[in-house]
């Protein structure tokens, strides 16, 4: 016996009952059985009653070998047989040698066969030998077990006990086969029964019917032939004559004898045997389909119907209407054959008065007898159903047509109108900026195309309560990125298309507008205008460009808010100056062909439009490239054109040469930059590029501190993965320091009063929250502002040294000292916010929404002007400056602005406006240039300068 868990092997079946020391030959290999878990004291119990019992079976049992799994000795059975001992649980298992099979004991049914592998075929088992497998009726008649002890004599009882309560193993023969797997359902059989009644009843009406027909028509054709042969003239016969030309003889006769009658008959006999054939048609096909779908879950026959139905229905958009118009001509068909079978008319009279009936529920008052009046009622209470369905149908109709107006799904018609893929809060500004653009010409269309529905829009639209002065704002709900919504909004006829940045962060939002310029390059018909972009990253700016190629205009928000912060920190005032600019309300940018400005030079052109300002050229040669402030001996050649603030493109024309007093310009040097201390409040994602434009403008030894919630170890990382080499720093260094800008603890302990300009971003981490964000930026301004009115009583401690060239200007001093404090710049979003920073009168604001708006309209408008902001808002080349009076004029000089624009051409400058001591706001472009005036050294000149 095989050794079990380290237990020790029993010996074979061919040892005496003697012991003796010759050995047997090796015994066959044991079956493997199944283990069973008993306890001592049953297996005593259970040997006493068995004992008790008496009989020959215990002799069966004494055959049986019993293997322990345990490694511990059995007690002895005094041990057993005395006091009580503890319980104690054996493993157990019965091997019977003598019935081992040939194969060594080992069964087919004994392996783990794996299961995914399929059902598992038994191999064949080779015959047992009879001197090895005893029959079941020698081991019954045996009671003296011819097999010796293989055990121990100590050990004899114990193991009687324990294999008394475990049942032999059947024999191989005895053995019950395993259960074979359930088979698959069958389908069930397709029943008849229900169809033969159907089938019988048709076939025998069908029979009897077409019998009856052909009786008729038998009965007719001789009395036709016995009243031609005889040809009667008494008036019975003409009677009969006359009648049966009235009943039958549109029928039969005047129609060839073989109209209806053999036509009916034939009919007649073919509906059984079409109905035979489709009843087992649907047979087969229900029994193919029962087969193939054996193993599912059987759906009913109404269901299924039913799904059908509304399959067809959704399928097919004209299917209500055919549905209907085949209900009514079955109503009316199916009423005509009642009518004539019931009364004397004809068939086509039958099929008149049907149709009257369904049209006219009323039509059938007439009716005579009991069956014409049950026919018509029937016709007529169907005539009302159809009607009623058709009524719904209508109402249904209209209401869906309605619907797709009101919902925006109708398709816009349009030419040369202004498309604005998305919807953000600058929408509004942009609407704005459009309707004042388009004033000129008395209105023109926009579309906004959004994820929105078209309610909302309208809605949200009239909330802005101005005055479009005669644009059209039509509003449609789709989505951008589908082709089929595209054309539906007219893309491809438009003149300029604007996508809006999303309200989603950065990325997400830069990756949307992707997918947008995506969606416009795959118009098949192609733009007519250009597409203008707004980007949030700076860096995703290349991967656009490269996608849509020259369609593709592009305005980088965040670039451009931050660069304008910059020069509005350096330069208090130019905000407005942007503003005015920008915006379509006063004066902005235009560029225009003048073929009778070709060979003059710029110094010449500068003065030539009284209601413009000229700033550059677009040179035809250089393939259209602008070039802004040229040198004044620059001739105008055949294609260039003028670069011009105006008020609007059709409100200004060159002009004779007027008469200029150059006199002579103060020999007042333009101030040396100083080392300036500025403050970052917040942290933008660009905010690397924010600090190499500072790098550019700055002078050495300047102080950039910067004040956020981000680590320093983590800014470090992020401005050097934005590309800033943070030691190539020369005119500026980094000074960090880690708080919150909304806690009045983190803030004193800045140096506030030390700050020459300090910058209130809009935070990274409430970017996506306009409202946040604004009200972040506004609690940091009056905390700030507190802060420095206990720190700062006196405006007369600040020191001079950075504005000791602009002395003579009230204006900038009163910018400089806002509030008797430092400049503080914030970027503010909203425009609501902006109303209560303007009247609190303590910041020099940044409008950010309202800036970006303003960029997009203009290069909506022209996108050349693109060019132009690039190169102002870039920090190399031409910028835009506020100068002092004194670097123009003496005090109280009279001169006209032509003169002061021709003295600013020997400092390589274009004045385009100014702004009067005593007023509150700058004049761009101003009106009556030739007029002399008396000019103060408090005045300040607002001029485009070539960059340092």
């Amino acid at each position: 016996m095989a050794e079990s868990d380290g237990g020790e092997a029993s010996p074979g079946p061919g040892s005496r009952a003697g012991g003796g020391a010759s050995p047997d030959p090796r015994p066959p290999r044991p079956q493997l059985t199944k283990s069973r878990t008993i306890s001592g004291s049953a297996a005593a119990s259970f040997a006493a009653a068995d004992r008790g019992g008496g009989g020959g079976g215990g002799g069966g049992r004494d055959s049986i070998l019993v293997r322990r799994s345990s490694t511990a000795p059995l007690p002895p059975p005094a041990a057993a047989a005395g006091a009580a001992p503890a319980p104690r649980r054996l493993t157990v298992a019965v091997d019977d040698p003598s019935y081992a099979a040939p194969n060594g004991g080992v069964l087919d049914r004994d392996w783990c066969y794996p299961s995914f592998l399929g059902p598992h075929a038994s191999r064949p088992r080779p015959p047992r030998q009879q001197q090895q497998t005893p029959t079941s009726a020698d081991r019954r008649n045996s009671t003296n077990p011819t097999v010796p002890p293989r055990v121990a004599v100590s050990q004899r009882e114990e193991e009687k006990i324990l294999a008394s309560v475990v049942k032999r193993p059947p024999l191989l023969e005895e053995r019950r086969p395993l259960p074979p797997p359930p088979p698959l359902p069958r389908a069930p059989r397709f029943d008849l029964s229900p169809y033969l009644p159907l089938l019988l009843v048709v076939t025998v009406t069908s029979s009897a019917l077409a019998i009856w027909q052909w009786i008729e028509v038998m009965a007719l054709q001789e009395k036709i032939r016995s009243c031609s042969d005889d040809n009667p003239v008494d008036s019975v016969g003409t009677a009969k004559m006359s009648w049966i030309d009235r009943d039958h003889g549109s029928a039969v006769i005047n129609s060839g004898n073989w109209n209806l009658a053999p036509s009916s008959t034939i009919l007649a006999f073919a509906v059984p045997l079409f109905l035979f054939k489709y009843v087992d048609q649907l047979r087969r096909r229900q029994a193919n389909s029962m087969r193939v779908r054996s193993s599912e879950e059987e759906v009913p026959l109404k269901k299924r119907i039913a799904y059908m139905v509304d399959v067809f229905f959704s399928g097919h958009p004209y299917a209500k209407l055919l549905a209907l118009l085949l209900a009514t001509i079955i109503l009316i068909a199916s009423g005509g054959i009642a009518l004539y079978a019931v009364s004397g008319s004809g068939f086509l009279e039958a099929l008149w008065l049907s149709w009257t009936f369904v049209a006219d529920s009323g039509n059938h008052a007439d009716q005579v007898g009991l069956g014409p009046r049950i026919v018509s009622v029937s016709i007529s209470s169907g005539g009302m159903l159809v009607f009623a369905t058709m009524l719904g149908l209508v109402s249904d109709a209209i209401s869906e047509k309605v619907d797709s107006w009101r919902k925006g799904k109708s398709e816009v018609i349009e030419i040369n109108h202004i498309l604005i893929l998305g919807w953000s809060d600058k929408l509004g500004s942009l609407l704005k900026q459009l309707a004042i653009a388009n004033k000129s010409i008395g209105g023109g269309v926009v579309v906004v195309l959004a994820e929105r529905d078209k309610e909302e829009m309208e809605m949200d639209i009239a909330k802005l309560e101005f005055d479009f002065m005669g644009t059209s704002v039509i509003c449609r709900s789709g989505s951008p990125l589908i082709l089929a919504d595209l054309k539906k909004v007219s893309v491809s006829k438009a003149r300029a298309i604007i996508v809006l940045a999303s309200d989603e962060n950065a990325d997400q939002s830069d990756a949307r507008a992707l997918r947008v310029v995506l969606s416009l390059t795959g118009v098949k018909e192609g733009l007519r205008g250009h597409v203008v972009v707004e980007m949030s990253d700076l860096d995703n700016e290349p991967l656009v460009k490269l996608v849509g190629g020259e369609l593709i205009e592009t305005v980088v928000a965040h670039d451009v808010i931050g660069r304008l912060m910059i020069q509005c920190a350096l330069q208090p005032g130019l905000a407005q100056i942007w503003e005015d600019i920008l915006g379509f309300e006063n004066a902005e940018f235009y560029i225009k062909r003048w073929p009778e400005l070709d060979g003059m030079r710029f110094g010449d052109v500068l003065i030539s439009f009284p209601d413009a300002v000229s700033c550059g050229v677009k040179v035809a040669s250089k393939g259209g490239k602008i070039l802004m402030n040229p040198d004044d001996d620059y001739v105008l050649r055949e294609g260039d054109e003028v670069l011009v603030i105006a008020e609007d493109d059709d409100t200004y024309a060159p002009a004779p040469l007027p008469e200029v007093n150059k006199g002579f310009l103060p020999n007042i040097p333009t101030p040396p930059k100083y080392p300036e201390k500025i403050l970052f409040c917040g942290w933008r994602r660009d905010i690397h590029d924010m600090i190499m434009v500072l790098e550019a403008f700055l002078a050495p030894g300047s102080e950039l501190w910067m004040f956020n919630e981000v680590p320093e170890k983590e800014r470090e990382i992020k401005l050097t993965d934005g590309g800033l080499d943070i030691c190539g720093l020369t005119n500026i260094k980094l000074v960090h320091k880690e708080g919150n800008a909304v806690i009045r603890r983190h803030l004193e302990s800045l140096p506030l009063e030390t700050f020459d300009s300090i910058l209130i971003l809009a935070d990274e981490s409430v970017e996506d929250s306009i409202v946040h964000s604004d009200s972040r930026s506004l609690a940091t301004l009056l905390l700030i502002r507190e802060i420095q009115s206990k720190r700062l009583p006196s405006k007369e401690l600040k020191s001079p040294l950075r504005y000791n060239g602009f002395c003579h200007s009230s204006w900038i001093r009163e910018m400089q000292h806002a509030s008797d404090k430092s400049i503080i710049i914030s970027e503010i979003l909203d425009s609501r916010t902006r109303n209560l920073v303007s009247v609190s009168k303590i910041s020099d604001y940044v409008l950010s929404n309202e800036l970006v708006s303003m960029a997009l309209a203009m290069v909506a408008e022209d996108k050349q002007i693109n060019r132009v902001l690039e190169e102002l808002f870039a920090e190399e080349g031409n910028e835009m400056c506020i100068r002092s009076a004194e670097f123009y004029l003496y005090e109280q000089e009279e001169l006209s602005f032509f003169d002061i624009m021709v003295r600013a051409r020997e400092r390589d400058e274009i004045v385009i406006g100014y702004r009067l001591a005593n007023t509150d706001q700058a004049i761009i472009n101003p009106e009556h240039k030739s007029v002399i005036r008396k000019w103060s050294l408090d005045d300040v000149f607002v001029v485009i300068s070539k960059g340092d």
